[in-house]
């Protein structure tokens, strides 16, 4: 992603907690007649003389609609790493098969490229502390509405399965078939990871072992709080993983993460370190270079799992990350 821990905040910017607007997208789907309707997170009733077909969507919402059955035109946000792989917030799509209207700078969208696909509708996440639509700054985002009609989704501030309810209804409106056996497959994956990950959080917490969600940059280290992450929060409260909440999260950043110096790197013990993968944080590699990080406990045993934040909300997407995170937390002594 590229809500860079710079320009607003490691975790803040990215994984923002949304107040309690419509509990979920309620929406209306007609061939005739009155047409497509959908009223979204932020109140807003988006109506089509039908049904949208040519969608472009920011990368994990796309990744997400696309995990329901709908097929996406175009995206926008981090679609590709430097070395070509697909970044994680993206994961599940195939950048050879949309096109990406990504901007030049962060939350800017290309116009013109936007204007060539002659798009249905546009659809984003949407956060309770930002007005607007994710990755999409405020004058962009007027601009954009001037060419297609936009689509908030709620994303955060609500558990990890409601959030990803709203995907699949979403998807359902726009015509997928949401209860095909496929996707009622994933579902049931869905379930059966987040046991896996309920019988390792059970045995943590008996042996009195516990988890710090971390990430960084050159100048500063953060503490993430799970509680305003739609993932951390059901990975705690609902599967019992013994992730640890920081004492004094930033209020500058919604209170989503504590913000130390690396002098204060091993300011919370931990068992296991859960490592902010996206881009725009360091790797553990490069946390290594820390000497204070480096020898907290955890860090000098190589006790790292990867913590795919902002990731597509959908069944299928969740049943591979909480799977992969059962592998590494059970690659660990204890876990």
């Amino acid at each position: 992603m590229r809500h860079s821990i710079r320009a607003a905040a490691l975790i803040a910017a990215s994984l923002t907690a949304v107040g309690a607007l419509s509990a979920c997208g309620s929406s209306q789907s007609e061939q005739a007649g009155t047409g497509w309707s959908h009223t979204d997170d932020r109140g807003i009733t988006i109506t089509r003389p039908e049904r949208p077909q040519r969608i472009v969507a920011q990368v994990s919402s796309a990744a997400a609609l696309q995990d329901f059955g709908v097929p996406i035109t175009g995206t926008f946000g981090p679609l590709v790493r430097d070395d070509g792989s697909v970044e994680p917030e993206a994961a599940g799509l195939d950048p050879a098969k949309v096109t990406d209207v990504t901007g030049a700078g962060y939350g800017e969208i290309n116009l013109e490229r936007l204007l060539s696909l002659h798009p249905d509708l546009l659809v984003s996440g949407k956060y309770a502390e930002y007005p607007g639509l994710w990755h999409l700054v405020q004058d962009q985002e007027q601009k954009v509405a001037e060419i297609v009609p936009t689509l908030g989704v709620q994303q955060s501030g609500i558990a990890l399965p409601e959030a990803i309810g709203k995907y699949k209804e979403l998807a359902r409106s726009l015509g997928a078939d949401v209860d095909s056996e496929k996707i009622q497959a994933d579902e049931r994956a869905f379930h059966a990871a987040a046991d896996r990950l309920r019988g390792i959080g059970a045995r943590m917490k008996a042996e009195g072992r516990s988890i710090l969600a971390i990430g960084g940059t050159k100048e500063e280290f953060f503490v993430v709080v799970p509680g305003r992450n739609p993932d951390l929060d059901y990975y705690v409260t609902e599967l019992g993983l013994p992730i640890t909440t920081p004492n004094n999260p930033d209020p500058a950043s919604g209170g989503y993460y504590e913000r130390l110096s690396w002098e204060k790197a091993n300011a919370y013990p931990a068992d296991i370190l859960l490592w902010d993968a996206r881009s725009a944080s360091m790797t553990p590699q490069q946390m290594m270079q820390n000497p204070v990080f480096a020898a907290t406990p955890a860090a000098a045993a190589g006790r790292f799992a990867e913590w795919d934040a902002v990731a597509p909300l959908s069944h299928a997407s969740y049943a591979k990350i909480m799977n992969e995170l059962a592998d590494q937390l059970e690659a660990h002594p204890g876990a």
